[in-house]
This record gives structure tokens, sequence and C-alpha cells, in this order.
């Protein structure tokens, strides 16, 4: 009986299993494994773990020191993956082998998925509270802007002087700006008008406004899965929250750079506990300077933003304009590469 024909009953467990030798080489992986790494057993047997998968560091010294302790492990919240592909978020269990064997069994559980819904929920639960103090805020300036607008105006049909108007227009100017940015507070919580769309016409609005304003320096590039069927949604809401995000985008790239436009179905999605059969992505990728570390877990409350005089209001309107959608907003960042991942269910096709 062969080594592996000795191990196969391992290949009946869900759980991802990898048999590593004293040398830290690979002696057998399960069909789970193959599945959650993305690799063949073929490929893996006799190499050392490091040498095939990324982000191993940690998991080399923990299992070097496993084996010489003779003890077990184990650790929450890594990231595993094969090189070149995204990493899973997995938690590991390291148990060393009895004798005559030498080496360790390697249990992996992806643990991504838990951690993106406890995220989402959190979100969804920041998102109520920020929209109710966006909500009273909105309503406390918005009341007094009106007597200030309408005063400044009296005031300038009493004034003779040319030079002394010009102070008035500045307070009407400004009381006009602070009007428009409260409408745009508000704006999220209008009736939604749902119709059937292409979320291509979607982003083919947004890049003929952005090219607009930036008519040189920005290249608007496409990658569009043309096979999407429509959705229902709100089409001026879904503009605005795209528009909210590459506008964001561009003024990163000041003037200069690419932005990409990407679409991609998805299959079997899990938004906030919910199930869906189908959805759609829209990826806005630029290769700005990114997102500041200090407020990238912050970057959708209101009034955070990484850009001088920037109000800190786009993205937060963005993300609530997409959850009225059912959908969410992530982004990842570092220098020279931020991604916005809208992701957007297909209701009928929800199920539990």
């Amino acid at each position: 009986m062969s080594q592996n024909d000795s191990y196969a009953g391992l290949d009946l467990l869900g759980t991802a299993v990898l048999l590593l030798d004293e040398d830290l080489r690979v002696r057998f992986i399960n069909a789970a494994a193959e599945n959650l790494l993305e690799i063949s057993r073929k490929s893996m047997l006799g190499h050392p773990l490091e040498h095939l998968l990324s982000g191993t560091e940690l998991l080399t010294q923990t299992v070097q020191a496993s084996l010489e302790q003779d003890l077990g492990f184990i650790e929450h919240e890594w990231q595993l993956a094969r090189k070149g592909s995204a990493p899973h978020v997995v938690s590991c269990t390291g148990t060393p082998l009895p004798p005559p064997d030498l080496g360790l069994l390697l249990e992996v559980r992806p643990i991504s998925q838990r951690i993106r819904i406890a995220r989402e929920e959190k979100i969804l639960e920041d998102q109520k509270t920020n929209r109710e103090l966006i909500r009273n805020l909105a309503h406390e300036i918005r009341n007094p802007l009106g007597g200030i607008r309408g005063a400044a105006q009296l005031l300038e049909q009493e004034l003779d002087r040319i030079d002394l108007k010009e102070y008035t227009q500045v307070i009407r100017a400004e009381t006009d700006r602070l009007q428009s940015l409260m409408d745009r507070m508000l704006s999220p919580n209008r009736l939604q008008h749902v119709a059937s769309l292409n979320i291509h016409e979607v982003l083919e609005r947004v890049i003929s406004v952005i090219q607009a304003e930036y008519p040189q320096g920005i290249e608007l590039a496409r990658d569009y899965d043309t096979s999407l069927p429509e959705m229902l949604g709100d089409h001026e809401q879904l503009i605005q929250a795209v528009l909210n995000i590459t506008r964001n985008a561009a003024q990163a790239l000041e003037g200069h750079g690419q932005i990409r436009l990407q679409t991609r179905a998805l299959r079997q999605i899990t938004l906030a506990r919910r199930r869906f059969r189908l959805g759609q992505m829209i990826r806005i990728v630029d290769n700005g300077p990114g997102i500041p570390e200090p407020i990238q877990h912050r970057i959708f409350q209101p009034l955070v933003s990484g850009r001088e005089g920037g109000s800190g209001l786009g993205l937060m309107l963005a993300q609530n304009l997409i959850s009225q959608h059912q959908g969410i907003v992530e982004f990842e960042s570092e220098p020279g590469r931020t991604c916005f991942s809208l992701i957007l269910p297909m209701p009928e096709t929800e199920y539990t």
C-alpha cells in the first residue's frame, strides 16, 4: 500500500488537511486542501511549504516550534494562499504525529466568510448611526440657512456701495454652497425609483462625466463582462454612488493616472447573512497614491477624508446608496493601487 493510499480516508473530510514531514515538506494533502489552495496534490508533494504558498513565514516558525517541543497549536486569522493568488483568512490547528512517523498534521479552516459577515454587519450598524447623525445635523444646519441668505439679500438691497455688496454676495454664495451640501446629506433618504437597468449604462454615464471634468491626463479604461444581465435598481442612485468613488479616484490622481472600471458576475454570494445565487460586482481601480493607512478603517465615516479640502461625505453617501440596493462597498488600498468593489445582489434570486 502506498503512502497516499494509507491517508485516503482524509479525502473524506471537509476540512483541509496537510501532512508535513520533519523538514516541513508536504507528504500529503487531501482533496479539501487542493480546493482551498487551488493547487494540485501532485505539484505539492515533496516540496517545502514555503516554496508553494505565500504568507507562510509565521506558520513555518510555529510548525518548527511545535515539532521541537512536541506540542500542538491553534492559530486564528492567518492569511494563506498559493503564490500569485488572493489570500484566504484561515485558522490553523497543528498536531505533531506520534512515532514512528515524524512530522505534523495541519488542519486549515477558512474563516474569510465569517470575518466578512461580521464586518458587513458592523458596517450596516455604523451606517444606521451615521445616517441618523447626518440627518439630524443637516436639519439643524438647514433651518437657519434660509434666514441667513434672506437677511443678506435684504441687506444688499439697502447698500449703495458696490464694495459692500460684494460681502453680501459672498454670504449668499456660501449659504447656497452649504444648502447644496445639506441636500447631498439628505438625498439618500428619498424614495427609490426602481427599474430594470444595464449596469454598463451607469458606468458609461460616469465615464462621460469624469471625461468632461478631466479632459486630459486621466485614462479611463473599461473591462466589462458584457454577458451580465439587466438588474433592478435606481438608475440615478447607482450613478451617484459610482460617480462619488470614481471622482475620488480622479482627485487622488491629481489629473494624471489611470482609472479602470471593471464588471464581473458573482455566484453564490452572502451579504449580511442573506444568500443570493447571482450578483454583480463593479470594481473601480486607480493607480494613485492610495488611502493613508491611519484612516483606512474610518474611510466610510462622515467627515473623514484623505484629501485636503475634502468633505468626507462622498464615500459615506456611496455606501449608503449601495446598501439601499442590499449591496456593500469594500476596498483595498496600497501605494500605487486602490480598488473599490461594489457588490450588488440580484434580489429576485435570493434564497435561504
